[in-house]
């Protein structure tokens, strides 16, 4: 299956206008019971996902836009065209201006 990574990106942004969080997401490979998942995720200006663990090795690519990785005192900015791998410690994302991106996250196998 072929996915326009731009047609995505003004979709998701159009429909997190629309919703009170000003965020949306889809899934793009894998799921909760998957080893290997991909979830593009489109955040408005200032929005923010609040702290959580890393469910397992997790890359972030910015497709559109701006965001901001906060682990504890220290932050990276992350801007379109950019990958970051994220760090095994707890974190929040915070959108600089509005931003698609793609998480891309293996879970670990016990």
């Amino acid at each position: 299956m072929k996915t326009s990574l731009t047609e995505l990106a003004t979709r998701l942004l159009a429909t997190a206008r629309e919703a009170p969080a000003g965020r949306a997401a889809e899934t793009l490979q894998g799921g909760h019971n998957k080893v290997l998942r991909q979830t593009a995720i489109a955040l408005l200006d200032g929005r923010r996902l609040d702290e959580h663990e890393n469910p397992g090795e997790a890359t972030l690519q910015v497709l559109l836009g701006e965001v901001r990785l906060i682990t504890g005192p220290d932050h990276t900015d992350v801007k379109a065209g950019e990958l970051l791998i994220i760090p095994d410690a707890r974190h929040a994302l915070l959108a600089l201006e509005n931003t698609v991106l793609l998480l891309t996250v293996a879970k670990l196998v016990a």
